[in-house]
């Protein structure tokens, strides 16, 4: 039994992902493969909140990981409408300051107009230690040896 209605429509030429009732642990897996599966067919995308009464830590996940991929996929993945009690949860776990959130659709939509999205960078985790180094090296020669 699912307490999450979830529904996808196009607005202003974006997928647009509608949230609700309520996102916890019995339907994070779900919603997390359904935007997944938008992901891979449109990377910008809009999840509307405004009909979700209730999120979890998975249900917060559950967002993480979309956004994770639409990233990958060259879009992202924005926050639209939440309620007072949604937009807490997103505030005392510090995502509301990782996620774009927007207080309407429209809002969001407009958000894809005004700010192109980059392309992903590579991680330093992914370069080679001795790029790192030398990258180091030539910082410390431009800076007169100082010490940070």
């Amino acid at each position: 039994m699912f307490s999450v209605d979830l529904s996808t429509r196009e607005f202003d030429g974006h997928v647009v992902v509608a949230l609700g009732g309520e996102l916890d642990l019995v339907d994070a897996a779900g919603v997390a493969a359904a935007l997944a599966t938008v992901a891979e067919r449109e990377p910008e995308i809009i999840v509307d909140l405004a009909a979700l009464e209730l999120i979890d830590s998975s249900g917060v996940a559950a967002l993480a990981r979309g956004r994770k991929l639409a990233r990958y996929a060259g879009g992202d993945l924005l926050l639209a409408a939440p309620r007072q009690q949604v937009l807490r949860v997103l505030t005392l776990t510090r995502l509301v300051d990782v996620f774009p959130v927007h207080a309407t659709v429209a809002a969001a939509a407009g958000h894809y107009r005004r700010v192109p999205v980059l392309p992903r960078r590579r991680s330093l985790a992914s370069w080679p230690r001795a790029a790192i180094r030398s990258g180091a090296r030539a910082l410390v020669r431009e800076r007169g040896h100082q010490t940070w």
